[in-house]
């Protein structure tokens, strides 16, 4: 089972993630944002990874850092937990319609980041958690995972419908790219011979 555990501790932030790739979508997630916890409880049950993660942040400040730091440490889990990729799908693609949201999500499992961000949220809130604080997150998350990662909201009124859309359809294409395929499943699925650079 490709598993992983991460710790990253700064003066900001104390956060621990342990993930199993081949799971079933059970999750242990507590991160003193209780919105920022149901987001990644969607991505935990609809992708199939499990995921124990805890965290405690300067949220006396704000919770950027504790959002952020999330991000990084989830990266850092899915990167090291899926190896040298042997054998993986590599790339897929989800679009999520949740009520009068529709968002689409694309990704590649290159080895080389890059986020495209194209989602507007119609409040500054969704509770008490801080709309702008999702593209943070999906920017650390695919830097640190190694993943090209477009997340669009082709369409949404809801603050709360357009978020859980984002990280629904994150799932189920993360789902799908870490897949094995069994047509592959000792190779890496490049011609360069290596992901990444």
């Amino acid at each position: 089972m490709r598993k992983a555990v991460i710790e990253r501790k700064t003066n900001e932030t104390d956060v621990s993630v342990e993930v199993a790739l081949d799971g079933g979508g059970t999750y242990n997630i507590k991160t003193g944002v209780g919105f920022f916890d149901h987001m990644l409880e969607q991505l935990s049950r609809h992708s199939m990874i499990d995921i124990k993660l805890r965290a405690k942040g300067d949220l006396h400040i704000d919770q950027h850092h504790t959002v952020e730091d999330c991000g990084i440490a989830f990266g850092q889990a899915i990167s090291k937990a899926l190896g040298e990729k042997r054998g993986i799908t590599r790339y897929a693609s989800a679009y999520l319609p949740m009520d009068e949201t529709l968002t689409r999500i694309a990704l590649d499992i290159s080895g080389r980041p890059f986020l495209i961000w194209n989602v507007r949220f119609p409040t500054a809130k969704v509770g008490e958690m801080d709309t702008e604080l999702f593209r943070e997150w999906f920017q650390a998350f695919a830097q640190n995972a190694g993943l090209t990662l477009h997340v669009e909201n082709l369409y949404g009124e809801n603050s709360h419908h357009i978020a859980e859309s984002c990280y629904k359809g994150l799932a189920r294409a993360l789902r799908a790219a870490i897949a094995i395929d069994p047509a592959q499943a000792a190779e890496l699925p490049t011609t360069k011979g290596m992901l990444g650079g």
